[in-house]
């Protein structure tokens, strides 16, 4: 039967769950103290909750959720990240994994949806989200500024013709 507490933590961790948009499932063993202090720092800049919690009892969490798939992915002693920004956390682990090869992604849950440590190493190479919101707008201003340019010119273009022919006047009179 289970205790106020662990149900308590199983409530927090379907919350973290549901409020995010990505729960990262990662596994840390071997990181010294200086290592998994400077991640957590890491995370926390990008407003990222990393907690670790009971394989079990996240496992009944994800159960609950319908999101019985993401507990295969738990080995071990497991850590999650939560954040709100999908890309963030991906990309912070994928580049610590590279300075700390215990920091290892082993899936997770986009959207309510379990994906895979490939599919979040992809998600971590996307540019970040100011960037990809520029690239939108830029796109969608280009054609207003190549009709802008267009509709521009034609009034130019007038003036430079007429401005040829007042000088091939000028050079006739004069000649």
């Amino acid at each position: 039967m289970p205790t106020p507490e662990k149900e308590k933590i199983v409530a927090e961790i379907k919350e973290h769950i549901s409020n995010n948009e990505v729960a990262i499932i990662t596994q840390y063993v071997g990181m010294n103290v200086a290592q998994a202090t400077e991640l957590r720092k890491q995370l926390r800049e990008a407003n990222t909750l990393f907690k670790v919690y009971k394989n079990t009892l996240a496992s009944r969490a994800l159960h609950e959720l319908n999101l019985d798939a993401a507990a295969g992915l738990m080995e071990g002693p497991t850590s999650w990240a939560f954040c709100k920004d999908p890309v963030a956390p991906a990309k912070i682990l994928k580049e610590y994994a590279k300075e700390v090869p215990f920091v290892v992604m082993h899936g997770g849950i986009l959207n309510g949806t379990v994906v895979t440590a490939e599919q979040l190493g992809r998600l971590a190479d996307l540019p970040p989200a100011e960037q990809l919101l520029a690239q939108v707008v830029g796109t969608l201003t280009m054609p207003m500024r190549n009709m802008l340019g267009v509709l521009t010119a034609v009034p130019r273009n007038l003036v430079n013709a007429l401005d040829q022919i007042r000088k091939q006047k000028e050079e006739a009179e004069a000649a």
